[in-house]
């Protein structure tokens, strides 16, 4: 088993030379705008799991997961040449969700800052239900004597 840096290493240069062959275009009309977002690479070296975003409708997203999976051995071979181990990690492209999970955040705090602003407005038109000063407060003996 490799240690830990040795695989952030591989899996940097893998990065680079994936995303470097993307930005020179593959021959498939269906690859759209895809961005290498992060790769990990398991512990043996044997297998790289290739993190991808692409920008576009679900219909790009489809056809640039497609492009890359037909791409997948090219890819594989290219990786092969650029790196200085003795076996080629299998490539795998999962799609991100970074995109989708930033969207549902973003709509979360939304939600957030409505109902802030919403109980921002009934509490300046609140009233006390009993007294302004619901403490108890000590007597003065002076007023204790007159009575």
């Amino acid at each position: 088993m490799a240690d830990e840096a040795r695989a952030r290493k591989l899996a940097d240069r893998i990065k680079v030379v994936v995303a470097r062959r993307l930005d020179k275009g593959l021959r498939d009309p269906r690859m759209g705008f895809v961005t290498i977002t992060d790769v990990r690479v398991t512990g043996d070296l044997q297998h790289a799991s290739i993190f991808y975003t692409v920008y576009g409708n679900e219909k790009e997203r489809a056809d640039s997961a497609a492009a890359l999976k037909s791409a997948t051995g090219m890819l594989r071979t290219e990786v092969g040449r650029n790196i200085s181990t003795r076996l080629t990690p299998s490539l795998e492209f999962i799609a991100d969700a970074i995109p989708e999970n930033a969207e549902h955040i973003e709509g979360l705090l939304r939600t957030a800052q409505e109902q802030d602003a919403r109980v921002a407005t009934l509490a300046a038109s609140a009233q006390y239900a009993g007294d302004e000063d619901p403490y108890v407060t000590p007597r003065d003996d002076a007023e204790d004597e007159d009575e």
